[in-house]
């Protein structure tokens, strides 16, 4: 009986200790929404399948340091998703840290200015998984582009980077406005990058592959 409470005592510790760290990274990832993978509805018109959803959940995707790009028009729930899939990262240990895309460059801005701009950069580095959300709903200025640059080439294959987007990665080029940086940009996002084309049936179906670079986006 003594030893079944001191057993008992000592995985209510453990369950504690392991809900305070899962509060912390929770807390530190600032998630857009309270959003889990258990709470989608596979019925919604999005030809979202729970096969797909849970070859993500098992965040192997984060332990192989790969990416992952959701695209689509509005309201098909990217961003529920990406939060979704963050939250579940969090779950199985990973620190995550989600930005807008337009906070995030508005950050780097004001991190430039006020001398904080690398500790900010090693901040965003260490993240396990960044959640870069609503990408390409304005045309980048030549600083935001060298920024985004930035902070992937330090994430680049030591880390997983999770976008979502209303344009394709074929069309992002022009969002970014210089092809340089934008190859250099894609390469470092699509290269060994699950994605998933969320779209009503109305639409199309979803569309979910893993790519090996940018050449092969289509």
């Amino acid at each position: 009986m003594a030893t079944d409470l001191v057993g008992l005592l000592a995985d209510a510790e453990w369950m504690h200790r392991e809900n305070k760290k899962l509060s912390t990274r929770l807390q530190h990832a600032k998630l857009r929404q309270q959003a889990c993978l258990e709470d989608i509805d596979y019925g919604h018109a999005r030809a979202l399948t729970k096969a797909q959803v849970m070859e993500l959940a098992t965040s192997k995707w984060v332990e192989g340091r790969q990416n992952v790009l959701l695209t689509g028009p509005t309201g098909v729930g990217k961003s529920f998703l990406a939060c979704a899939l963050g939250q579940k990262a969090c779950r199985d240990g990973y620190s995550v840290v989600y930005r807008r895309a337009s906070r995030l460059f508005n950050e780097l801005a004001q991190a430039r200015a006020d001398g904080t701009h690398p500790n900010v950069l090693k901040r965003l580095a260490k993240a396990q998984v960044l959640i870069l959300d609503d990408f390409g709903l304005e045309q980048m200025s030549a600083a935001e582009r060298k920024e985004l640059l930035e902070v992937l080439e330090d994430r680049y294959q030591v880390r997983s980077t999770v976008v979502t987007s209303q344009l394709e990665p074929k069309d992002w080029h022009a969002v970014i406005g210089d092809a340089t940086l934008a190859d250099a940009i894609l390469n470092r996002l699509v290269h060994n990058a699950h994605r998933l084309k969320l779209a009503d049936d109305s639409i199309g179906k979803v569309d979910v592959n893993l790519t090996k670079g940018h050449k092969q986006v289509k």
